[in-house]
């Protein structure tokens, strides 16, 4: 048997290299990593960290599959209209039953983010959604722990280590990025967004048994267009000081805060709380609205984006707290057990 309970056959090529062994395999079979995201990126993540031996994955992510999904999910091919955490657990079964696969099938939020942060050794962030990155950042930063995050677009993107003795996420991008848009607004192209994700699991393993340099501190650039690649070290990069945009849940929210909506009613008929206003982010300026003194700013939308949007707005104009709320919509619940 090989170390961790694993068939011999099973990894003998990986742990025939020096850096891994019995030793190696052994810290790769007790790990519990947690993955934020079961889509472009999330589907070889699992898939090679399974392969690996990885014993525990709990993969969180609220989407059921969609056939748009397939060119770069293929896994999903057999399973659209089902929860993919619940999909991608069954593959997994069938390709190594030595790793076990937690699906949850819901939305990160602030609520849980911590608690399933503090359970886990690593985290991968393969979310399509800057809010989580941001509060996955913020949470293992917290809790030590170190995050391994990606972000792909059209056919650019990049991935990095982050946190667990390096630098956060907010002090190599302490702002929102210029390009706002997603893969369902711009497109994406399967082997790209599948490379990053590979990238994110080899950087996982490397993490795990103990590779130098450290993938902590590494932030790695491809653009696909002339194959041109940039990599760079942030060792020391500072933190940001000041207050920055916080993600709050919605059992968060006090008597008396100051909540605006940018939503309007036809995006959402019920608002983020009773009494919330409803606003645009183009409303915040230097003619207010403010909240009262001694009152809470909790600006609210579906992601987040036009919450930091607003803030950004609100803040050179009051120095009161400011903090968001990615309202988004109820998980879906029309797909099998």
């Amino acid at each position: 048997m090989a170390a961790g309970g694993g068939g011999v056959n099973r990894y003998a090529r990986q742990m025939i290299l020096p850096e891994i062994g019995s030793e190696g395999q052994a810290r790769i079979r007790g790990a519990h990593l947690l993955v934020v995201g079961a889509g472009g990126l999330g589907v070889p993540v699992v898939q090679y960290l399974a392969g690996a031996g990885i014993g525990r994955i709990t993969l969180i992510d609220p989407d059921i599959v969609e056939e748009s999904n397939l060119h770069r999910q293929p896994i999903y091919g057999p399973h659209v209209g089902r929860a993919k955490v619940r999909a991608a657990a069954d593959v997994l079964r069938a390709l190594n039953p030595q790793t076990r696969l937690v699906p949850l099938f819901e939305w990160l939020t602030p609520d849980n983010a911590p608690m399933l942060v503090a359970g886990a050794d690593l985290v991968l962030d393969c979310a399509d959604s800057f809010a989580v990155s941001y509060l996955l950042s913020d949470c293992c930063m917290a809790a030590g722990k170190p995050l391994i995050s990606a972000s792909v677009l059209g056919l650019a993107g990049y991935v990095g280590g982050f946190c667990g003795g390096a630098p956060s996420l907010r002090a190599v991008f302490p702002d929102l990025p210029e390009n706002l848009a997603t893969c369902a607004t711009s497109g994406v192209l399967g082997p790209v967004v599948a490379m990053f994700g590979l990238l994110q699991a080899q950087m996982a393993l490397a993490l795990l048994i103990g590779l130098e340099p450290s993938p902590l501190g590494q932030l790695i650039r491809h653009e696909m267009p002339g194959f041109r690649s940039t990599a760079f070290r942030f060792d020391a990069a500072p933190e940001p000081e000041g207050p920055c945009h916080r993600f709050i849940a919605k059992s968060d929210l006090r008597t008396g805060d100051f909540v605006v909506d940018l939503r309007d009613e036809a995006e959402a008929p019920c608002p983020a709380a009773p009494g919330s206003r409803r606003m645009r982010v183009e409303d915040f300026g230097p003619s207010g609205p403010f909240p009262a003194p001694g009152q809470r700013a909790v600006l609210a939308c579906r992601s987040g984006l036009r919450s930091w949007r607003a803030a950004d707005r609100l803040r050179p104009h009051w120095d009161g707290e400011i903090v968001l709320l990615a309202d988004p919509p109820p998980v879906s619940t029309g797909e099998d057990p």
